[in-house]
């Protein structure tokens, strides 16, 4: 083991022994391939004396040196190879020193050609925070210009590589999210020691022929409501890279995408999409396309011809000819080309909604009859609208059809290290908790992550971040550095690369260009025109504050928090935070993890300081001052849960809370969508998730052991459902599904500590329209005589044949909640009484019985079924429940089965009741043959069982 003491003032400890080589990446031949670099052999530029022009030589010696990944900051590879703890774990992150860091680093890469005659190009992007790039002894662009996490460069090299070994070096400079336009943790999480200095995006070598295509992409115009309809408009350019005129015959395909299998690793079966309505199904047909033929081209230069269409393929030609050095423009309109008009088209929806149907579109160009470049892609075939309503809040329509968007604030991993199986883990459980839409205030993430969104219908807000040189020349409280003329430049070049890269990804929902401020008149027109000349014809949003500027006018936003605790019944009311507009950032703040994820994050002394001392510093928490610690949370806790009394005990009064906090926010926000004044458009979960072992701001922690939190978000946006509002106690039935419903009937039942039942009342035939509508079928008595200061409300929901489709159960409180609105700041609405839920403290001991039974399944998933039911003492529904148990996979030492994605978990069951909960999870998770199934609840004791197969 290394010790950290010993670390150079200006470099990390010398890395272990052996030499950490990095295979030379093999090029393709291909003209129109792309091959990604392997990897990288890193190094300060404190233990590298020798030239730049020595060290991007081949040959050069890195033995010693650091082996980083394709896409890698530096403190990554560190913590890869040993050379730093795990800086997710207690302080270790505080032990590495920050010094190693405030000097440039070298990143290495061989890689090989086995010939020359295809001509070469470097692609370059993700760099952090800047970068002199050099080839083969040769500086290709320098810092100022490789500079930015968020711009794109296609260096053509070919008057640099030979065939055999080549390298590139890159000398990354430091970073400092103040300074430069890369990315910060702002308050989220402790901040990485590097600043994820590193690149983190794929660096690719291209080999193209003598004519190249850039900017290949599909606009496409949907007829809503009818979707009878849509025009495809192809666009791209061609340019000639050789010294001589050159004719090419350009070719575009667009093609049906056959819908992506579900990944053999996937979580759970995929939810059956139903269609929007009766006509969206007769939409969704295969691709019909005309074999008109067009008139040759009057110019003579640009001819068109050779089309053809079948079997739901569209094929258009054109031959182009360049003179060298030419760029043009290439373009395939709906007018010139009729197969570009699609009837009954495959329409892209969100998740719920409808099918995730992609096409693709294939562009080649090619030179005397062979190859010289081709790009492909996926596109989605959708219409996105965001007017802004009568009460100024902007309002999402899909397809023609409103949509609340139900969202949460999305975090990149901490080292910005990038894996798709853990990427989709979290697109899952974001949908599985009932969101659509995923906000990534900058960390906007790699293709790849898009890619997974589109399939999965998971819609997505991309922007700007906010409080570091993004925002340096709006934002009067923090200290980003102002820009000059460069960065203008930059910035505009940013905006353009990302345009570039997201317009065709039908789960972009827009593109918020300021975050908690927004651009000034000048930034704001140059994003605007970069975005126009990108073809961008998703809605662009200012801010996602409430701002107006004078080009995108009203943001309909509004970022009123709050960020830290606020009580149940504080969402509903249609101010501040509450429920009405879109709000683009809010939650009730700290998030405590399970006793498992705090015990392989915390110290044993820091787990006792976190339950004992609510004013503690709390590492885990943030590095604002103003959410340092847990103050707000633990009074909260205490008043209305009584004082801990065990780390345990904690943990358990911090899940009842989350889960009631969570379900509140979302079942608010459901409730006042469809009111004819001021209704809630939109709320966004700050944050889904962290990209770092925390305490704050998450739905999920970062082992995907999930909690209360999750649960209450997944009860809250159940596709139908029931559920008590805290303010003016109504019963609502709200369904998300697309088409009506009828036939339902509901149950609401309040309970006394002891069990004993006070208030019973059944609803019948009750009709609830789609697409979020609600009925508010009964309104609770303000008092019920017997209750007892803490009561239980139990409300279930079945279909026409009885069968229960909706459960959800309340704790409350004959004493309400209070705030003080006038003392409302930035972060939260101080509470000035508390509910009193102490008599949860007095339930009765409940005992589950249960069974179990393990399949194995093909995909190398396996699913565990659990029937839990309480005995219970009496009849019916008398006696105590069991309240909020809670169902875990375990492997035989206790370690949790992670990721697992369970049908319901958290439930409540009173004497005589049962019910099936599933879990599906990865066969490979488990290490020991079959899980353990252990069980636990607020008023149960842990016990586990062996599942039968």
């Amino acid at each position: 083991m290394l010790t950290l003491a010993a670390a150079s003032p200006t470099a990390p400890p010398n890395a272990p022994p052996a030499q950490r080589s990095v295979v030379p990446t093999a090029v393709s031949s291909t003209a129109g391939s792309s091959t990604p670099l392997t990897g990288y052999a890193i190094q300060s530029t404190t233990r590298v004396p020798d030239a730049a022009a020595a060290v991007s030589s081949p040959g050069f010696p890195t033995d010693g040196w650091h082996k980083a990944a394709r896409r890698s900051t530096v403190l990554a590879a560190l913590v890869a190879d040993g050379t730093y703890p795990d800086p997710f774990y207690s302080t270790n992150q505080q032990r590495i020193p920050a010094r190693a860091f405030a000097v440039p680093w070298w990143y290495r890469s061989d890689f090989i050609l086995t010939s020359t005659r295809a001509r070469t190009y470097l692609d370059v992007s993700g760099v952090v925070s800047a970068a002199d790039v050099y080839l083969n002894g040769r500086r290709v662009i320098d810092a100022g210009t490789a500079a930015g996490v968020y711009r794109h460069h296609d260096i053509d090299i070919t008057a640099l590589v030979r065939a055999g070994i080549n390298t590139v070096a890159f000398r990354i400079q430091p970073n400092d999210p103040r300074r430069h336009f890369t990315l910060g943790w702002l308050d989220w999480i402790q901040p990485p020691p590097d600043a994820n200095m590193g690149i983190v995006r794929d660096v690719l070598v291209r080999r193209r022929g003598p004519v190249a295509l850039h900017d290949a992409h599909v606009w496409t115009d949907l007829s809503v409501p009818s979707l009878d309809t849509a025009e495809l408009t192809v666009k791209g350019q061609v340019r000639n890279d050789s010294e001589v005129t050159t004719r090419a015959t350009v070719t575009a395909v667009v093609t049906n995408a056959v819908p992506p299998p579900t990944r053999t690793t996937d979580m759970a079966a995929r939810t059956t999409h139903v269609a929007a309505h009766d006509e969206v199904a007769a939409h969704d047909g295969g691709m019909v396309a005309h074999d008109d033929e067009v008139a040759a081209h009057n110019g003579g230069v640009v001819t068109h011809g050779g089309m053809v269409a079948h079997g739901g393929v569209v094929v258009l030609r054109q031959n182009v000819t360049l003179r060298p050095g030419e760029a043009r423009a290439l373009v395939f309109t709906p007018k010139e080309y009729p197969q570009l008009r699609l009837h009954r088209p495959r329409v892209w929806w969100p998740a719920g909604m409808g099918p995730q149907n992609l096409y693709r579109l294939s562009l080649t160009a090619a030179v005397a009859g062979r190859p010289s470049d081709t790009v492909r892609h996926a596109f989605g075939i959708r219409d996105i609208k965001a007017p802004i309503n009568a009460a100024g809040a902007r309002q999402y329509a899909v397809n023609g059809r409103p949509v609340l968007i139900r969202g949460g604030g999305w975090s990149a991993d901490q080292l910005l290290r990038w894996d798709s199986v853990a990427a989709e883990d979290r697109i899952e459980a974001a949908l599985d908790a009932g969101l659509n839409t995923l906000r990534l205030e900058g960390h906007i993430e790699p293709d790849e992550f898009f890619d997974l969104a589109d399939q999965h219908g998971m819609l997505t807000l991309p922007g700007w971040e906010c409080c570091d040189k993004w925002e340096a020349q709006v934002n009067p409280i923090d200290r980003g550095e102002k820009w000059n003329r460069a960065d203008q430049l930059a910035a505009r070049a940013s905006m353009a690369s990302e345009a570039a890269r997201l317009r065709d990804h039908p789960s972009v929902l827009s593109f918020l260009i300021g975050s908690d401020y927004a651009p000034d008149l000048q930034t704001e027109k140059a994003y605007l025109t970069a975005l126009r000349a990108a073809d961008w014809h998703t809605p662009v949003v200012p801010a996602a504050s409430d701002v107006t500027t004078p080009l995108s006018g009203p943001s309909g936003m509004r970022m009123t928090g709050p960020y830290d605790w606020v009580p149940p019944s504080y969402w509903y009311n249609k101010r501040e935070g509450g429920a009405s507009g879109f709000n683009s950032e809010t939650s009730a703040g700290p998030s405590i993890s399970t006793l498992d994820t705090l015990r392989r994050t915390l110290s044993p002394a820091e787990l006792d300081v976190l339950w004992r001392k609510p004013s503690a510093a709390q590492y885990h928490r943030s590095p604002s001052r103003t959410f340092q610690t847990l103050e707000l949370f633990d009074a909260a806790l205490t008043h209305r849960y009584g004082a801990p009394r065990s780390l345990a005990d904690y943990t358990a009064k911090a899940q009842l809370d989350h889960y009631d906090n969570v379900r509140a926010q979302f079942e608010a926000y459901a409730r006042n969508a469809s009111d004819a004044t001021a209704p809630a458009t939109g709320v966004i979960y700050w944050m889904f998730n962290s990209g770092w072992t925390s305490l704050h701001w998450q739905l999920v922690d970062r082992y995907l052991d999930v909690g209360g939190a999750y649960y209450g978000a997944k009860k809250a946006n159940e596709p139908l459902h029931i559920q008590y509002s805290y303010d003016d106690r109504t019963v609502t039935v709200i369904n998300r599904r697309p088409v009506p419903t009828s036939g339902l009937g509901a149950v609401i039942t309040l309970f006394s500590m002891d069990g004993a039942s006070h208030y019973h009342r059944a609803v019948h035939g009750i009709r609830v329209g789609g697409d979020g509508a609600k009925n508010t079928v009964l309104t609770l008595p303000a008092h019920v005589s017997g209750l007892g200061g803490t009561y239980l409300a139990r409300l279930t929901l079945t279909d026409r044949s009885g069968r229960e489709v909706s459960r959800n159960v309340y704790w409350l409180s004959d004493r309400p909640d209070t705030v003080d609105y006038d003392a409302t700041d930035w972060y939260h609405t101080p509470s000035t009484g508390y509910a009193d839920l102490t008599g949860l403290n007095s339930l009765a001991p409940s005992t589950l019985l249960a069974t179990a039974h393990t399949a194995r399944h093909y995909d190398a998933t396996s699913t565990t079924a659990v029937v839990a039911r309480n005995p219970g003492t009496g009849r019916g529904s008398t006696g105590p429940p069991a309240l909020m148990t809670d169902v875990h996979l375990v492997d035989r030492d206790g370690t949790p089965v992670l990721p697992v994605r369970w049908s319901d978990n958290h439930v409540t069951l009173w004497p005589g009741e049962s019910t099936t909960l599933t879990a599906t999870y990865r066969t490979t998770a488990l290490r020991h043959g079959l899980p353990l199934v252990r069980l636990s609840g607020w008023n149960t004791p842990t016990t586990s069982i062996t599942p039968g197969r």
